[in-house]
């Protein structure tokens, strides 16, 4: 019988130092989205910060080639640059911004970010230089053809 409790014993213990209730990425993404929300800028940034640590401790498939971000790591990146400039972190905003078109370079809307970072940080030059990259990218979205849809015999029949 006493063995039986001391097994149980370590299973308790187990679970207890276990971390099981740790915040998932998402969940520091909806803590900071609602702190820039009340107004908390420099509070939401650490909790963007935190949610993209953890994307970035989570192991990922071993893949060739670049990995892609999950929307998760994007959506925290970009909550990161919007509450650093929110809380007048403008060179801050303006690095975080680099590093999100360094994760998503063909995405319009990171270059979006970083144009109105540096737009706030006083670099009108590079600014108009992000706009019109983030305004190439959409246009060559919108150029891009659908995508085809497979045909059934369903379609095929009149």
């Amino acid at each position: 019988m006493s063995r039986n409790r001391q097994g149980g014993s370590a299973f308790i213990l187990k679970i207890a130092v276990t971390a099981t209730n740790v915040p998932t990425a998402e969940e520091h993404c909806q803590r900071g989205l609602d702190l820039l929300a009340a107004g908390a800028p420099a509070e939401a940034a650490e909790a963007f910060r935190a949610a993209i640590a953890v994307e970035s401790a989570q192991p990922g498939p071993a893949a060739p080639g670049p990995a892609t971000p999950s929307p998760a790591n994007i959506e925290a990146h970009h909550g990161l640059v919007r509450a650093l400039r929110d809380a007048g972190r403008l060179e801050q905003s303006i690095g975080a911004a680099l590093a999100l078109t360094t994760l998503t370079p063909a995405d319009p809307l990171a270059h979006t970010a970083l144009s109105i970072s540096l737009q706030a940080g006083g670099h009108v030059p590079e600014a108009e230089a992000a706009t019109a990259r983030a305004r190439v990218l959409e246009w060559k979205l919108q150029l891009q053809p659908p995508p085809e849809k497979s045909l059934s015999t369903q379609d095929l029949e009149p």
